[in-house]
């Protein structure tokens, strides 16, 4: 692994730019999903765009691999297998955990519960994969949830995670959170052996074979929904696909290559922040002192790990 270093200030600012991009591509999921709610149900919103990416990605696997350094060995049963895990035990199990707990519990329980993300991340990564959770990691998990907790105020009031008729949505989302962390850590390990859009992509093709029944017996698909679509729909639709699944895992992929997971998880905290400026912008909303200081605290913690963190 290459260890941050003062001595690197372009490569620091270029991890963190690219962490900033993926966060912001997933603070508008939300958005998104809005737009497809009334066209598709929650199954479909989260697969097809699932399964156009991994189309659309293919080629470029195929690309890749014929472009490879020769002698280069296919895949054995062993890594398919590890693809399956990622794909299945992660991404399958992160979509449905956060796509089918929120429909069953409440938005805002889903979006408090994702702060969890970072810290199972960093658990995982002690476990798995033997990272250090340094003092100054620590802080900066704090200091992050700190100021996630005040941008949050209004979601935390909304919550009600002792709800008897809300806990097994919950616990689904507390799956997907697993999912989606667990997804993180065990990639970060593929990554020593293989490239960032093989790991992706194969992972993707395991978890979109193992959706597909999902599509056919619990939400039966119809091609017909696709003629109900406006542009605000095509649109959403387009974004899953190129840049929630496409552009913004390539950049947390590229960059976790590089840094520990419990350092680029930290950047997660990003999202709200995000979210909440997006909502200002899109929506006009106004931000109160309670939420510009958790702002303002989560984007100065995350500065200072990626600055002064050395741990290898």
């Amino acid at each position: 692994m290459i260890a941050i270093s003062r001595s690197k200030p372009g490569v620091i600012w270029l991890h963190l730019a690219l962490l900033a991009l993926a966060n912001l591509i997933w603070a508008a999921q939300g958005t998104a999903v809005k737009f497809l709610d009334p066209h598709m149900g929650p199954i479909a919103i989260t697969f097809l765009p699932f399964y156009v990416t991994t189309l659309l990605m293919v080629p470029l696997l195929v690309r890749m691999r014929r472009r490879a350094e020769p002698g280069k060995s296919a895949l054995t049963a062993r890594d398919w297998g590890s693809f399956a895990l990622a794909g299945v035990g992660g991404q399958v199990l992160a979509q449905l955990g956060m796509t089918w707990g929120i429909s069953k519990s409440l938005a805002s329980n889903g979006a408090i519960m994702n702060l969890l993300i970072p810290a199972i991340s960093a658990v995982l990564a002690s476990m798995m994969l033997r990272e250090k959770l340094t003092a100054l990691r620590c802080v900066a998990f704090a200091a992050g949830l700190a100021g996630v907790l005040l941008l949050s105020a209004d979601d935390i009031r909304k919550t009600s995670f002792l709800d008897s008729k809300l806990v097994a949505g919950n616990l689904m989302i507390l799956g997907g959170c697993v999912g989606s962390s667990f997804y993180n850590v065990y990639c970060k390990g593929l990554l020593r052996r293989f490239h960032e859009v093989e790991v992706l992509i194969f992972s993707y093709i395991t978890a979109s074979l193992a959706s597909l029944p999902l599509l056919i017996w619990v939400e039966p698909f119809a091609w017909s929904v696709f003629r109900s679509f406006d542009p605000k729909a095509w649109a959403a639709f387009a974004f899953l696909a190129l840049l929630m699944y496409g552009v913004s895992m390539l950049a947390f992929f590229y960059v976790l290559q590089f840094l520990d997971v419990t350092i680029a998880s930290l950047s997660l905290y990003l999202v709200p922040v995000f979210g909440t400026l997006l909502a200002v912008a899109a929506l006009g909303e106004r931000l109160g002192p309670y939420a510009i200081s958790g702002a303002v605290i989560v984007v100065v913690s995350s500065l200072l790990i990626f600055k002064y963190d050395s741990a290898t």
